[in-house]
């Protein structure tokens, strides 16, 4: 009996260790050889698959060079951010894919069938998070000062990430920025961990080892949960002891939940769970700070190096709102100038410089078949320093060409989109722009800036498009 048992055992085991590596086998070899072989008969061209790596290794050797020293005071940051993807479309032309580990990622330039990809969001998925990356924001994202005299040369990044920071604190949550800077702190912190191990990602079984980075990411996961669970938890106390809603949009959304759960005779199965809240949470953290404080570094970049443009700006902020009143929502409509320039800012320096998109099934996509399992990049910063899109001066700063909107400036075709597409385009896009527009005016109003002899011109990206030297400015107080 024993025997036949450990027989038993032991057939069992030989047909699980077979089964596992046939899957991994598959995925490994397989079935991205299969996936690459659909691709190159329709004309997509690319590097061969190489065993588990694909391009990473070589992806990675030539970001670090890229970073490795600042670039010339140029607009055209594309080689630099985005090294390998450049080379790749230089080499293969714009129909080409590139290999992220064992899942080829097809480069999509083309405004049409990115209009397309981003309409299509049921069949054009986000790729599934990294487990490691949910740890810094997760949320509805994946779900389907001081006075001055004279004047004063000061590294503006940092100030404008704590002005972002306070203003979403206050919006999100009612509490000032010396409440929530702790939290900033680690989600800046998680932020740059990210970055080191989202390329190891494709590694079979990487993320679960114990190394010192996955371990501080955990870490910081921990922490950031404790301290909203603590923030939530109180709010929802006074709420149900009847106190006044805090007019923020957790005050909002806790209110919200509340009465859908209520309305369905108190069933707690219905509507957001604590840990829903704690998501939605970190993202109003993270996203809402972020794309805004570097959307307003680089407009001061530029507006610092373009000087004709910032004294055109000043000048009307000054027609609408004069050099002392605080700006009001109804002026803000009238700040034309102050729009273009945000617009071009946007073009050349977008906070997110890519948008990812899976194929769960068999697709068409214009005049491609695309198998399931192939991802597709949608290039935001390539197409909008694409000259065949946008003209000669397509990599040059000239906001006049957004001086009869968006529609004319990309003459109707998909070509600008900074904060995606789609019906899932980013929900915090009109915020962003209206706090850039109020903090650009202020400074206006204030300030004269120029870029300090010791500003080193090195746009990179950590999660967003930061300056990786920060943003040296001599403001002069008006």
């Amino acid at each position: 009996m024993a025997t036949t048992t450990t027989a038993i055992i032991l057939f069992t085991v030989i047909i699980l260790t077979l089964t596992w590596a046939w899957r991994f086998l598959n995925w490994v070899w397989f079935k991205p050889k299969k996936l690459e072989k659909l691709l190159r008969e329709q004309g997509l061209k690319g590097n061969s698959y190489r065993f588990l790596i694909g391009d990473i290794k070589d992806f990675v050797k030539m970001q670090n060079e890229a970073t490795a020293k600042p670039m010339n005071l140029s607009d055209d940051i594309a080689p630099r951010v985005y090294s390998f993807v450049h080379q790749s479309l230089e080499k293969h032309g714009k129909n080409s894919f590139i290999w992220l580990g064992p899942v080829p990622r097809l480069n999509i330039t083309d405004p049409d069938l990115i209009k397309d990809v981003l309409n299509k969001y049921y069949d054009f998925r986000k790729p599934n998070a990294n487990p490691l990356v949910k740890l810094l924001i997760n949320g509805l994202v994946n779900l389907e000062g001081e006075q001055w005299n004279g004047s004063c040369e000061m590294d503006v990044w940092p100030f404008l990430q704590n002005m972002a920071s306070d203003v979403i604190s206050r919006t999100a949550f009612g509490s000032s920025y010396e409440e929530g800077r702790r939290i900033f702190q680690l989600q800046i912190e998680q932020g740059e961990l990210v970055k080191t191990v989202i390329l190891k990602a494709y590694i079979p079984g990487w993320r679960f080892l114990p190394t010192p980075t996955h371990r501080r990411m955990k870490e910081i996961a921990r922490d950031v949960n404790a301290s909203l669970t603590d923030m939530i938890t109180k709010r929802e106390c006074a709420l149900k002891a009847g106190e006044a809603t805090k007019d923020d949009l957790l005050g909002i959304l806790l209110e919200s939940n509340h009465k859908e759960i209520k309305e369905n005779n108190n069933n707690n199965n219905v509507g957001m769970n604590l840990e829903d809240v704690i998501e939605e949470c970190k993202l109003f953290y993270f996203a809402g700070q972020e794309t805004t404080s570097v959307l307003l570094v680089w407009t001061i970049v530029l507006l610092s190096r373009y000087p004709d443009w910032q004294a055109r700006a000043r000048e009307e902020v000054f027609q609408v709102f004069g050099n002392n009143k605080k700006p009001d929502f109804d002026g803000l409509s009238h700040l034309k100038i102050v729009t273009m320039i945000l617009y071009e800012v946007l073009r050349l320096y977008p906070p997110v410089i890519a948008l990812s998109r899976t194929s769960h099934k068999d697709m068409k996509l214009g005049n491609l078949t695309l198998p399931a399992g192939v991802q597709l990049f949608l290039s935001i910063i390539l197409v909008q320093h694409d000259i065949e899109l946008w003209g000669d001066d397509a990599k040059v700063f000239n906001p006049e060409r957004f001086s009869e909107g968006v529609l004319k400036a990309t003459n109707g075709k998909n070509a600008f989109f900074p904060f995606g597409g789609g019906p899932r385009i980013c929900i915090g896009q009109n915020f962003a722009i209206l706090e850039a527009k109020i903090a650009i005016a202020m400074i206006l109003q204030h300030f004269s800036f120029e870029l300090s002899p010791t500003y080193t011109h090195a746009p990179t990206t950590v999660v967003t498009l930061q300056p990786q030297y920060g943003a040296h400015i001599i403001l002069r107080k008006l």
